[in-house]
């Protein structure tokens, strides 16, 4: 799925009339194979590996290009910097359990949960197009 995500964003690049460079590609292929959230400077870490002239500058560009082009999502949990996360067409919808002591992030699908929100979205009316559900609390580890 990669290859195809890498494909995508390259002709989502090109459509913008913007160069695909070398460095927005390591970017976009380092990104693309995580399968968690990652910081902006996390993914940094990773591309200088591969390229010590990336910048943080051209990550957060790089993931705004991705976010803009339906591969990449971005979260906000509680007041930290934003988290991205691949979004892979191939990756069903889920939602998040955010420790509030260690960071944790767990990702979780709940067909009940799902089901519930569409009878109160109907049962007010409202179309609903999309959600996101965040639950904070502590961990089981945290809590031991």
């Amino acid at each position: 799925m990669t290859k195809e995500a890498e494909k995508k964003f390259h002709d989502y690049v090109s459509g913008l009339g913007l160069k695909a460079t070398r460095q927005r590609e390591v970017i976009a292929h380092e990104f693309l194979k995580e399968h968690g959230h990652l910081s902006a400077e996390a993914l940094l870490e990773r591309v200088r590996v591969i390229d010590k002239g990336i910048s943080l500058a051209t990550v957060y560009r790089t993931l705004k290009l991705l976010e803009e082009s339906g591969l990449a999502s971005s979260h906000r949990f509680s007041d930290e910097h934003a988290l991205f996360e691949p979004k892979l067409e191939a990756e069903s919808h889920h939602d998040h359990l955010i420790c509030l002591k260690c960071g944790k992030i767990i990702e979780f699908v709940d067909a009940q949960i799902e089901k519930l929100q569409e009878k109160v979205a109907l049962k007010h009316g409202f179309a609903s197009q999309w959600h996101r559900l965040e639950l904070y609390g502590n961990c089981s580890d945290c809590r031991e």
